[in-house]
């Protein structure tokens, strides 16, 4: 594998971070303060957080999911 390939596979995101470009962009706030507000609504499940983003930030359930699956990966609920 050459340097320039392996930089380049190096720099590619994936799973639930690769929205997050589209997510700050769409939605107009820093993955940071999603994440802080998710952490916010301790004792809610993965799939009812997901459903609050979609109902009170008018959310889409991809981005929402790949958010919620991303905070709870790093700080799961207690």
């Amino acid at each position: 594998m050459s340097p320039e390939t392996k930089s380049l596979s190096a720099e590619k995101v994936m799973g639930p971070a690769s929205y997050f470009p589209s997510i700050e962009k769409k939605y107009g706030r820093p993955i940071a303060e999603w994440k802080d507000l998710i952490r916010a609504k301790s004792g809610l499940k993965h799939m009812e957080l997901v459903a609050w983003l979609k109902t009170e930030h008018a959310m889409g359930h991809g981005h929402a999911n790949a958010l919620v699956a991303h905070a709870l990966a790093e700080s799961p609920p207690k």
